[in-house]
């Protein structure tokens, strides 16, 4: 007794798991792209409970853990600082000076930045802060 076996090659293929693979692949870039918030200068900024959003143009003043400043998004010298923001405080229309300190900074390191913008014609300053839990 001869049995016959009819073999059908599988033309189809599943492309439901492929589908699977490239959508983990976007929400894992999505989610990994989110946490660049703030790309150059890395500053962990004091929390607060209360503030504001301000997206205004202003002069921001960074000054890192290792006391480096940097005048929007510029590395400058303590020396040079005056002068340069002198000039932007010159075309600037509101003479508001935010500064990022980080808050492992200690506040004689901080206030030595704000008399050098005091001196060279800062009105208000700001204090940046990280939104609080």
């Amino acid at each position: 007794m001869i049995f016959k076996t009819t073999r059908k090659r599988i033309i189809s293929y599943a492309a439901i798991s492929l589908t699977d693979i490239i959508l983990l692949l976007l929400i894992y870039f999505l989610l990994s792209s989110s946490f660049i918030v703030q790309p150059g200068i890395k500053v962990t900024l004091p929390r607060a409970a209360a503030g504001e959003v301000d997206k205004a143009d202003k002069i921001y003043l960074t000054v890192t853990k290792s006391e480096q400043l940097f005048l929007n998004g510029e590395l400058v010298s303590k020396d040079v600082l005056g002068a340069r923001l002198t000039a932007l405080l010159r075309i600037a229309a509101d003479k508001t000076v935010i500064i990022r300190a980080d808050k492992d900074l200690t506040l004689e390191a901080t206030v030595q930045v704000i008399d050098i913008a005091k001196l060279a014609g800062a009105e208000k300053f700001l204090i940046a802060t990280e939104p609080g839990e």
